[in-house]
């Protein structure tokens, strides 16, 4: 009996969430500074995680999440109110990411499919000894095509198919940059963790 009642007391308080966000995007839409500003305050920090891993630095990404917000008001229109608000502007600042990098022509294919050998995990227990921050720095010195199509598969959980559609690339070339990216990544953390020590 008493989880049925914290159940609902659950179901109250999400659908109170749901409500109070659904406020504050009408109030955005209508044009309201206090709601915009309120929006941009409470998703600013996870967007700049996603701006981050994508930029090369921190101006970088900073400028990725002025522009992203913007697409966002511009935007807030088309949400259709299903699925996660959250979720749905994460896509709109990936397409902004992926868009500044294919302004600036930085996607090259890299090598051929035959080339790549098989993904071993005895390389992640490195990764586990590092802290977040320094992971999210060695990311960002990835080449661009590299980080892109890394991010995109590991953090985005996007497909090789669904990354070579979205980059005009081949999937080959997808598989390739995310091999490569992966055995530079292993390089830059190897050398970060013998200077930590």
């Amino acid at each position: 009996m008493a989880s049925n009642i914290l159940n609902r007391i659950g179901v109250l308080i999400n659908v109170d969430q749901i409500e109070n966000e659904q406020q504050l995007i009408n109030n955005c839409i209508s044009g309201k500074p206090e709601a915009q500003k309120k929006l941009y305050l409470k998703y600013s920090p996870k967007m700049m995680i996603v701006c981050l891993r994508y930029g090369s630095n921190k101006q970088d990404a900073e400028d990725l999440l002025q522009e992203g917000f913007l697409k966002v008001f511009k935007s807030l229109d088309q949400y259709r109110r299903y699925g996660s608000f959250e979720g749905w502007m994460r896509k709109i600042f990936i397409n902004t990411a992926l868009a500044s990098f294919k302004d600036k022509n930085k996607l090259m294919p890299i090598v051929a499919i035959e080339n790549i050998e098989k993904n071993s995990d005895e390389h992640l227990e490195i990764v586990d000894r590092l802290n977040g921050k320094d992971l999210l720095k060695l990311i960002q010195l990835l080449p661009d095509a590299y980080k892109l199509v890394f991010n995109l598969h590991v953090f985005e959980g996007y497909k090789h198919k669904e990354i070579a559609a979205m980059l005009n690339i081949s999937e080959g070339t997808s598989k390739s940059n995310l091999h490569d990216a992966r055995k530079i990544l292993q390089t830059l953390i190897q050398k970060h963790l013998k200077k930590a020590n």
